[in-house]
């Protein structure tokens, strides 16, 4: 049996992330499927556009659950809505066929991935043995 390297490197990558690390690998998931199906939209692909649509909600939506609402407070509830509103972004862009829904949520996928990748490095100064991700999200 031929294992796959690359398969291989994200299992070990994922199993050996921080929740930190694990959150900001969910971003770049979602974002790239998000743009997968921005651009199979734009070829009018339908098929690996509502595909790759779909592989983004599910990465949001693991997002969303994965919150930890006692750890973060009013930052988790507004996160769970934004995601929410990104899902239901998706879903309409996926019916309608309409590249902007998709636009909308890789802009604000990159920006939260911006925000938490600039959060891990303020974090990391600090020496802090405790991760701000107020995620559920096991090592």
């Amino acid at each position: 049996m031929n294992a796959n390297p690359y398969r291989a490197y994200r299992k070990t990558q994922v199993q050996t992330a921080s929740g930190l690390d694990l959150v900001l690998l969910l971003y770049n998931g979602a974002i790239k499927f998000s743009k997968q199906g921005l651009i199979a939209l734009e070829e009018r692909k339908l098929e690996p556009a509502h595909q790759s649509l779909v592989k983004a909600q599910d990465i949001i939506s693991e997002l969303s659950v994965s919150l930890n609402h006692e750890v973060g407070g009013d930052i988790s509830r507004s996160l769970e809505q934004l995601y929410d509103y990104m899902s239901w972004r998706l879903v309409e862009a996926n019916i309608q066929k309409d590249k902007g829904p998709v636009e909308e949520v890789i802009g604000m996928l990159e920006e939260l991935r911006d925000t938490w990748t600039q959060v891990g490095k303020t974090h990391r100064n600090r020496d802090n043995d405790q991760e701000p991700t107020g995620f559920d999200i096991a090592k």
